[in-house]
């Protein structure tokens, strides 16, 4: 039953997910040609079992199966130990062979969760299932013109498509969970997880309901390359079914397309029924049979994934941004991790805090990139103790920072060039703080009496007699322990 709190203009819309993901496996699902089609000039990246030419034998590639039981894992299940082939038979100027080989009644994964966040409140997503399957070509519709122009590269390319339950109510929870869906696949190594270059693609689907016991007639959202284009699909068609049903007419199953420019969902064609597609099994493929040792041993060799990961950033005192910054670039993320491990949850408090603040901001600046930032954790390690061993000030911190990363180099000698060490030797400071005191009387017999305002002023002349590079917090306690205030 769906709550109240969904309800829009009375109706209650039911949100599911089919998202596909493209596994980094070398070579595609069934044929050893190249599975990177990104470089490759159409048509070029095929063979006779990529066409399905009479004669053609299909032979399973290992590590696609590796590939899917590690994703059985990151969505917090194990792989069938018994999953088989079938024949999905449609037409698609795009599918040469007429028919696509996927898993219909026993996929490699039955079940799971996805654990995400919406809005500050954790919810739990559940999963209906995972296949495996071989991809389709690619349809081009070039502007003006009145054909198409079909590219089959991407044919027999290896897909995972995840099916969540119908347990999202709103287009916040959809993009939740299609975020967490991204860094879960991400972090398994599942995955490259490019949406510009279609890793992976969500399909939404929608229907709304006066009766929060039952859904209504659902449309599918082909092809989302985006989370916003999630939340915004998922607006838009609530609104345009409501208003469908408003008006007296039916909603129609059917499969539709995104505009991004428009913000708005079009008709492609009419939905099928799965009876529709005429499945049955591949005799051309024998049935995956997974061992109890092959699935200890995927098991054994999965990641920290994204909840563990935040729960050691939370220990640390790092807020959720900070925390889903970091999660999005996994090489950030473990390097984190190894220097809380190394040198402590507050060095790394203090790494954390550049890398979401002004590191964030160098790499969208693109003066550095994420892979200069890896390369140069040992230095941030000891420019973080030089900040805390007040050697340096924070402003300094921050700008020895980015010398830091770009040359990756010891902060000690850039710090040391740029004239930015500050003065921390108690005996030097005593001394500076004594003549800065006599030279000031007034504002030290105020201070004395408890008058503390007086206090910033004292700091300053004693910074502006050092140079600038006594540390305040220091000269702070000296004037204090001096004056007996």
């Amino acid at each position: 039953m769906v709550d109240d709190k969904y309800l829009v203009d009375g109706y209650y819309p039911t949100i599911g997910i089919e998202c596909h993901v493209q596994l980094k496996t070398k070579t595609k699902l069934f044929a050893g040609i190249d599975n990177d089609a990104r470089a490759a000039d159409p048509n070029t990246l095929i063979s006779h079992i990529c066409l399905g030419l009479p004669g053609a034998l299909p032979v399973l590639n290992e590590k696609a199966v590796d590939l899917a039981s590690r994703a059985a894992f990151a969505l917090g299940t194990s792989p069938q130990t018994f999953s088989k082939f079938d024949r999905k038979h449609y037409f698609y100027p795009d599918l040469p062979m007429g028919y696509q080989i996927t898993q219909f009644d026993q996929p490699i994964i039955i079940g799971g969760q996805v654990n995400a966040a919406v809005e500050g409140v954790q919810m739990v997503f559940d999963i209906t299932r995972a296949h495996l399957e071989s991809d389709a070509g690619k349809s081009t519709h070039p502007a003006g013109k009145d054909y198409s122009l079909v590219d089959l590269n991407r044919a027999g390319t290896p897909l995972l498509e995840i099916v969540s339950e119908p347990c999202m109510h709103n287009s916040a929870e959809a993009k939740a969970y299609a975020h967490e869906l991204h860094l879960l696949m991400k972090y398994a190594d599942v995955s490259d997880v490019n949406l510009f270059f279609g890793n992976m693609r969500f399909d939404v689907n929608v229907s709304v309901s006066k009766d929060p016991n039952v859904m209504g007639t659902r449309t599918e959202t082909k092809n989302l390359n985006s989370f916003r284009s999630v939340n915004d699909a998922v607006n838009y068609e609530i609104k345009r079914q409501i208003e469908v049903l408003e008006s007296g007419e039916k909603i129609v199953q059917e499969t539709r397309g995104w505009l991004d420019d428009s913000g708005k969902t079009f008709s492609q064609r009419s939905k099928e029924d799965s009876h529709d597609y005429r499945y049955f099994p591949d005799p051309d493929i024998p049935p995956i049979v997974l061992t109890t040792d092959y699935i200890k041993n995927i098991e054994n060799s999965m990641p920290i994934l994204p909840t563990q990961i935040r729960n050691n950033f939370k220990s640390i005192g790092l807020e959720f941004s900070q925390i889903e910054t970091i999660l999005d670039e996994p090489a950030i993320a473990n390097l984190l991790m190894y220097i809380q491990d190394a040198h402590g949850d507050s060095t790394a408090k203090t790494v954390a805090n550049w890398l979401s603040g002004p590191v964030q901001k160098m790499v969208s600046d693109k003066n550095v990139n994420w892979l200069q930032v890896a390369e140069a954790s040992s230095h941030l390690s000891t420019l973080a103790s030089m900040l805390s061993e007040n050697k340096l000030s924070s402003t300094a911190a921050k700008e020895v920072l980015l010398d830091v990363i770009i040359h990756n180099s010891d902060p000690l000698k850039i710090a040391e060039s740029k004239n930015l060490l500050q003065v921390s030797d108690s005996g030097e400071l005593e001394k500076i703080v004594s003549e800065v005191l006599a030279s000031n009387q007034k504002a030290s017999q105020d201070v004395a009496n408890g008058e503390m305002k007086a206090i910033g002023f004292l700091v300053g002349q004693v910074m502006k007699s050092s140079g600038g590079k006594a540390n305040p917090g220091i000269v702070m306690e000296i004037i204090k322990k001096q004056l007996g205030a």
